[in-house]
């Protein structure tokens, strides 16, 4: 491979690609990355970026086409484009439309292609079953019921199908945005949620209306999926991912649109209203009282003419909501997220039956424009403590990995981080109940736990915003759609494995703008020489690729660091 000339990137055959950080063009090449491509590892300097057909076929339902993504690989590659990664960028990329799913006046649904093409997916079992005995050239008809099952399993054999079905309205629902909330606040829609709201309706698109938008926590999705609904003005399903968030969905709705309480229901544990607007948890729907019993609320999809559903962090989406999702592809769907990333690897489902991605907002940019607070990463390494050496050589590789989580000497710089920021409202974050309520023991603070009712949970987040609660001792209960805008300070003590999601979410608790500085800590503090490292690594690739980074210091270093920044030793310098 010959290089051409000193540039921030390298294209390899197997469609990796290298992206050294330490150049002056990185940042605009791994803008142009995160476009086309995921983020896998990155090791030092050196990142690397996977092409997927997902992120192929997302950039492609962006608009972007192929050659433009080959151009612009060429822009920043120090190397030719190896000739295996130009087809297959072409390869995977035209596939994005060249199958369509299309109704006909008649009221067929018909699945659109080349004629070759149909003729050897449909000898696929899966398809077969999906079809009606009606075929033409280059045509094929499908049992309106089978839709989303087909796009799942053409999506599965490499095949994404452009749908241009179209949907149903479900039953009209006046309504309108405020100009002025309830509370007499001025309220408009910023410009990045119009944009998000019109890319989704694609207002004279036949494709318009289905999709997900990707935008960091503190950016306002609620607001935008509030938009959407007053946009199609049509009884609207809402899932999301926990009672607070229900309530919190429920009270904005009253806040900053023309619906009357009366008109939006809450469909949980405590209560279950069908209303023209109705708010329901992906826990309720998922309940059953035994594994061989049928999902009963699974009802809900279908006890009104639903126009549009909304699910909120789309990527919590369970699976047996993907199955009923599937069988609803007439009805609008609006997915919204902070991050695609799903842990189970499910993002083609998301893909095939919510919809592509729509519009996905960089956290920098937003911050860049104040909507956002400004971050500050730092990961602390700190030694095992003593007395856990000998458990933690002797144990099996899980418990290790619980032993280094625990670590009892974290203690030691989650008070010393507190101490530095003084007077900012706090959140100490971790996984371990053992380890929570030790650290509510010794910090003097409160803990809160899924062991707490909801009423409990609400008093709590309610003395955090008051500044009664200067620290607060959170479980991953409040990882998900918590309005905690007072908290500057995050302090990771554990973690679920290597989970992107996760630290998303959690950085997310601490991103609402701020009055003065505007400023946000995130620290996580990891035991040296373990598992935990690694995680931490993991953890943290989402955010890299937003264009965070991670600042790395040890336990002995940040001692030195505090030592130095106390008012003692301050006066002593003067």
């Amino acid at each position: 491979m010959m290089q051409r000339q000193n540039r921030p990137l390298c294209v390899q055959a197997d469609l990796t690609v290298l992206l050294d950080d330490r150049h002056e063009q990185a940042d605009a090449a791994r803008e142009q990355l995160n476009r086309f491509a995921d983020l896998t590892k990155r090791p030092g300097h050196i990142h690397t970026y996977r092409m997927t057909p997902m992120s192929l076929w997302n950039a492609a339902a962006s608009g972007m086409v192929p050659e433009a993504i080959i151009e612009a690989l060429k822009a920043y590659s120090s190397y030719e484009l190896p000739l295996q990664v130009v087809s297959a960028i072409r390869k995977l990329g035209d596939r994005y439309g060249k199958l369509m799913l299309q109704h006909t006046t008649e009221g067929r649904l018909l699945l659109l292609g080349e004629e070759e093409l149909l003729a050897m997916l449909c000898e696929k079992p899966a398809i077969a079953a999906a079809l009606l005995p009606y075929r033409d050239e280059g045509k094929r008809s499908v049992k309106p019921e089978a839709r989303g099952v087909m796009k799942q399993e053409l999506i599965r054999l490499g095949y994404p199908v452009l749908d241009l079905a179209g949907y149903r309205h479900g039953e009209a629902l006046e309504l309108e945005l405020r100009t002025h909330t309830a509370g007499g606040r001025s309220f408009q829609l910023r410009d990045y949620q119009e944009r998000a709201v019109n890319l989704f309706y694609r207002e004279g698109q036949v494709d318009g209306g289905s999709g997900v938008l990707v935008l960091p926590c503190g950016a306002g999705k609620t607001i935008i999926g509030i938009a959407a609904l007053a946009r199609l003005r049509c009884d609207t399903l809402i899932l999301t991912s926990n009672v607070t968030s229900v309530n919190q969905w429920k009270a904005e709705l009253i806040d900053k649109t023309s619906l009357r309480e009366e008109e939006i229901g809450t469909y949980a544990a405590s209560a279950k209203e069908v209303r023209p607007v109705t708010i329901a948890t992906y826990q309720i729907l998922t309940s059953r009282r035994q594994k061989s019993e049928e999902y009963a609320h699974m009802r809900l999809f279908n006890q009104r003419n639903w126009g549009l559903i909304i699910y909120d962090e789309v990527h919590l989406l369970p699976a047996p909501v993907f199955r009923m999702t599937a069988e609803l592809q007439a009805t609008r769907r609006l997915g919204l997220t902070a991050t695609l990333v799903r842990e189970d690897g499910r993002e083609q489902d998301v893909f095939s039956l919510i919809g592509p991605k729509r519009f996905d907002l960089p956290w920098k940019t937003l911050e860049t424009r104040k909507w956002i607070a400004s971050l500050t990463c730092t990961e602390i390494r700190m030694p095992l403590a003593h007395r856990e050496v000998e458990a933690y050589v002797a144990a099996e590789e899980k418990s290790k990995i619980r032993i280094a989580g625990e670590n009892p000497d974290k203690v030691e710089a989650v008070r010393a981080l507190l101490e530095r920021h003084a007077g900012k409202p706090a959140l100490v974050i971790g996984q371990y109940l053992t380890q929570l309520h030790r650290l509510g023991e010794e910090l003097n603070a409160p803990v809160l736990t899924g062991e707490l009712s909801h009423e409990e949970r609400n008093a709590l987040y309610t003395r955090f915003k008051s500044g009664d609660i200067p620290v607060l001792v959170v479980s991953k209960v409040a990882n998900f759609a918590v309005d905690l805008p007072e908290a500057a300070v995050a302090i990771q003590v554990s973690g679920s494995y290597g989970s992107r999601q996760e630290e998303a979410q959690r950085i997310g608790r601490i991103l609402r703008p701020k009055t003065g500085d505007n400023e946000a800590w995130f620290y996580t503090v990891v035991t040296q020489g373990s598992k935990e490292t690694d995680y931490a690594g993991r953890r943290q690739l989402f955010l890299i690729e937003q264009g965070y980074r991670y600042s790395l210091m040890d336990w002995t270093e940040l001692q030195t660091v505090l030592q130095a920044e106390s008012p003692t030793n301050q006066e002593a310098a003067q």
